[in-house]
C-alpha cells in the first residue's frame, strides 16, 4: 500500500482548514491585530492624552506633553494534531479529511479565541460591574449592560468598535428581559432567532463551555463576562495558522497537524469593562 501523500492533498487540506478556522473564530476582529510578528514578543504603543490651551500673542506654543508608554504581548506556540491510520483508510479520503478539518481547525479556532480571554481576564485596572447590579446575585440583565456602557462612556471609550463577551447561559438571562425582545425597545431578531447581536451599541458575541477555558466561572458560580474596545486588545501572531500531513511509519498513520504561534495582552484598561454575574 502507498503511503505517499501529494502535496496537492496537503495544499487543499491547508486551504480547508484555513477557511474552516476563520469561520469557526468567534473573536476574530475584535482586536488590534498584528500578524508577521519577529521574534517572541510584540509590543503595543499606548499614547496618552493631552489638553489643547488658549493662543496667546507672542508667546511660546505650550507642548502637550503626551506621555507614550507600550505593553508586550509574549507569543506561545499551539498545535493541533490527529492521526488517520491507514488501516482503517487506504487513503485520506475526502470524507475524513472534511473530519479532520473540522476537527483542527476548531480546535486552533477556539484556541485562539483563548488566547484573547486569557488576556482579558489578566487584564488589571479594568472598570468593573458587580454581579449586584440589577438585583442580588443576578445573571446579565439590562441593568449590567447599562452600566458598562456608563464605565465606557465615562472613559471616553468610541462607540464605535465596542464588544461584548458573553456566554450561552447570559444570552439566556438576558432575552428574559422586555427592553431586549419587545419591538418596542429593540430589533424583533431577538424574538424571532433567540438571539441577540447588538444591543446599546455592543456587538454581542455568544459562547458556550469549552475545554479550553471560555469564560470561566467560580466556585460561587460567578462568570466574568468582558464588555471591552477592539483597540483596548492587543493581538500579536508571529506564525500564521499553517497545516501539514506526514506519515509516520511507526503509527502507520498519517499525523494531520495544523499550528500557530500568537500572544495577546490588554492594551487599554480603561476600554474594558468585566462584568460579574451570578448563574443559578
Amino acid at each position: 500500500m502507498s503511503v505517499n501523500i501529494s502535496t496537492a492533498f496537503v495544499t487543499l487540506f491547508d486551504s480547508e482548514v484555513k477557511q474552516a478556522y476563520q469561520g469557526q473564530r468567534l473573536l476574530a476582529g475584535v482586536t488590534r491585530e498584528r500578524t508577521g510578528v519577529q521574534g517572541n514578543t510584540v509590543k503595543f504603543p499606548k499614547i496618552g492624552k493631552g489638553s489643547a490651551t488658549i493662543r496667546v500673542p507672542q508667546t511660546d506654543v505650550v507642548p502637550l506633553n503626551v506621555t507614550y508608554s507600550q505593553v508586550t504581548a509574549t507569543m506561545e506556540d499551539f498545535i493541533a494534531a490527529e492521526y488517520s491510520d491507514i488501516f482503517d483508510q487506504s487513503h485520506v479520503n475526502f470524507s475524513e479529511r472534511q473530519e479532520l478539518v473540522q476537527v483542527v481547525s476548531g480546535a486552533i479556532a477556539r484556541r485562539m479565541d483563548q488566547v484573547v480571554l486569557d488576556a482579558l481576564t489578566a487584564a488589571s485596572g479594568t472598570n468593573t460591574v458587580a454581579n449586584s447590579i440589577g438585583g442580588s446575585n443576578t445573571n446579565l440583565n439590562v441593568a449590567k449592560l447599562r452600566a458598562a456602557k456608563k464605565a465606557l462612556d465615562a472613559k471616553n471609550v468610541p462607540a464605535d468598535g465596542r464588544c461584548f463577551v458573553i456566554h450561552a447561559n447570559s444570552l439566556d438571562s438576558l432575552l428574559s428581559e422586555t427592553e431586549v425582545t419587545s419591538s418596542d425597545f429593540a430589533s424583533v431578531k431577538a424574538l424571532v432567532t433567540g438571539d441577540v447581536d447588538t444591543f446599546l451599541g455592543f456587538q454581542f458575541i455568544t459562547m458556550g463551555d469549552r475545554d479550553e477555558g471560555g469564560l470561566a466561572i467560580d466556585g460561587s458560580n460567578d462568570r466574568t463576562l468582558f464588555a471591552f474596545h477592539k483597540d483596548a486588545m492587543g493581538l500579536g501572531v508571529s506564525m500564521n495558522q499553517t497545516s501539514r500531513v506526514d506519515y509516520i511509519a511507526e503509527k502507520t498513520s498519517f499525523l494531520v497537524a495544523s499550528m500557530f504561534s500568537a500572544g495577546s495582552v490588554a492594551i487599554d484598561a480603561d476600554g474594558i469593562v468585566k462584568v460579574t454575574c451570578r448563574e443559578s
